[in-house]
């Protein structure tokens, strides 16, 4: 009998420490930063609070550009910030665009909440988009996302929801978030019966089953232009989710350009390539844009 209870035990100790380790994984490292857009790049700014509807406030930056109508809205990836996408706004900025950046829930310096998900980063750019177009309308005439990596993920499922966003600009987005996880749940030698159960259990933590929000769907649902950009040599998600997303939804309006060099978060060699982003968006109806 003694014996039985040691194995349950072992089992239920085995359990819990299974369950933590799964809700500290939805714990992104939360990085603030002193950076301003006037101390990276000698642009101004105002600095705003948008409101989430379960009484949280996003901090976040609006470039503005006097008289411009259209806007691109900027969302950071997993444990980054706004201030880590300064560079890579800064194109859009000069060629006459507004640009608005935020910190997701639990990221930078806005309010914490008690997990982060692809589906919550989403509700996030929905309430800035939603911000914008009550405090700013004359600047949200036109709007755009770009988003990078889990923020990329998060554009293209808020976008799929919606019909007043112009065009999307998805940068390292994932496939789909179930096969991700298979892939990091491999490299830890993890049973396959396991990862299914891991897996579930997620979708049960975040309410939300991962075909819901998988870009790989969420890219068949959106109607407006969408350009995919992704890194050749990204080790974190490999350009093949790029090219299966493509080869699922090949439909006119989605476009995908490889960038030679770049891994996941090689924001440098993106920015080498911000003229064909710009154009991309020229092609979109962004009629603001300089040449």
């Amino acid at each position: 009998m003694s014996y039985l209870l040691v194995v349950l035990l072992a089992v239920v100790v085995l359990v819990g420490v299974f369950v933590i380790a799964i809700h500290l994984g939805f714990r992104a490292p939360k990085i603030e930063s002193t950076d301003t857009p006037k101390t990276r790049l000698n642009v101004d700014f105002l600095s705003v609070l948008i409101p989430v509807k379960v009484n949280k406030h996003l901090s976040g930056w609006l470039l503005p550009i006097e008289g411009a109508q259209e806007t691109l809205v900027v969302l950071h990836g997993w444990g980054s910030n706004a201030a880590m996408m300064l560079p890579l706004a800064l194109p859009f900025y000069q060629a006459g665009m507004n640009v608005l950046l935020f910190d997701a829930r639990s990221h930078g310096q806005s309010d914490a909440d008690t997990f982060s998900s692809l589906p919550r980063f989403a509700e996030d750019i929905g309430s800035a988009i939603d911000w914008l177009k009550g405090e700013y309308p004359d600047r949200a005439k036109k709007i755009a996302l770009l988003g990078h990596s889990v923020g990329a993920g998060a554009v293209l499922f808020e976008a799929s929801r919606r019909t007043d966003i112009a065009a999307v600009i998805s940068v390292s987005a994932f496939a789909h978030p179930e096969w991700m996880m298979q892939r990091y749940l491999q490299s830890l030698h993890i049973p396959a019966w396991l990862r299914r159960k891991v897996i579930r259990y997620v979708e049960w933590v975040i309410e939300h089953r991962f075909t819901t929000f998988a870009p790989i769907n969420t890219v068949c649902r959106i109607r407006c232009p969408i350009l995919m950009v992704h890194g050749k040599d990204d080790l974190v998600i490999p350009v093949d989710d790029a090219r299966a997303i493509l080869r699922h939804c090949p439909a006119p309006h989605l476009r995908l350009i490889e960038i030679e060099g770049a891994g996941h978060s090689s924001v440098d060699k993106i920015e080498l390539h911000a003229d064909t982003l710009i154009q991309f968006l020229r092609e979109a109806g962004f009629t603001g844009l300089k040449h």
